[in-house]
């Protein structure tokens, strides 16, 4: 495939980088997932092609340029993952949060904010979330949306600890001292399970830059 530079590849399948200056763009390609997981592969394709789509022209996010059943195509954002830009700069994390405030002001939680791979920082020093798969739309931002939304600006702040602790406000610090009963749940029952499969049986890991800060709950 000409100018083509893959990026990630998984049991979902396969995300490229596809043609070069001004034309640059991510393309998602389920076709090559594990064929026994193929089909959670494309659901998780689907999923992330409505969340883009209802997101629109938000500054901050990539913007769908097309779909296909096993392809997903998203503009490119140029930056720097979280993990090796590294952000000081409590500006960096005061933009974050107003960019997330108004992803769930528009009834979307990320659903994977944890991964520092999932923030940039933008060339200007701006940030930027990627990866949708996991992302949620629920315009009614029902009891279930409000917790999802309060474990994402946990996650927020988990990366500000890690770069910038010193500017931690209290209630910040009383968040991250605060998970929600979901997270406790996942954390004590779910998680265990998720990563004997995930690293043991399958050999997977889809950690990249958590060794960089360690991984605090």
């Amino acid at each position: 495939m000409a100018d083509s530079q893959l990026l990630k590849k998984d049991l979902f399948g396969e995300i490229r980088q596809l043609g070069a200056g001004e034309e640059l763009r991510i393309v998602r390609d389920s076709s090559v997932a594990s064929g026994w997981i193929r089909w959670l592969a494309r659901r998780l394709l689907r999923r992330e092609a409505g969340v883009l789509a209802a997101l629109g022209d938000l500054d901050g996010v990539p913007h769908l340029m097309a779909t296909e059943p096993d392809r997903l195509t998203r503009s490119f954002l140029p930056g720097t993952p979280m993990h090796h830009a590294k952000p000081r700069d409590p500006g960096y994390f005061d933009a974050a949060a107003r960019l997330l405030r108004r992803l769930h002001a528009l009834g979307m939680v990320h659903n994977d904010l944890a991964k520092e791979p999932n923030l940039l920082v933008r060339d200007d020093g701006s940030p930027a979330f990627i990866d949708f798969q996991l992302a949620w739309f629920a315009p009614r931002r029902g009891r279930l949306f409000r917790l999802l939304a309060y474990e994402d600006l946990r996650h927020l702040l988990k990366h500000k600890r890690s770069y910038c602790p010193q500017r931690l406000t209290q209630r910040e610090l009383a968040i991250l001292d605060n998970p929600s009963l979901p997270s406790r749940v996942y954390m004590s029952t779910l998680k265990p399970i998720y990563m004997f499969i995930t690293r043991r049986l399958l050999g997977w890991e889809d950690r990249e830059g958590a060794a960089d800060r360690g991984d605090r709950s």
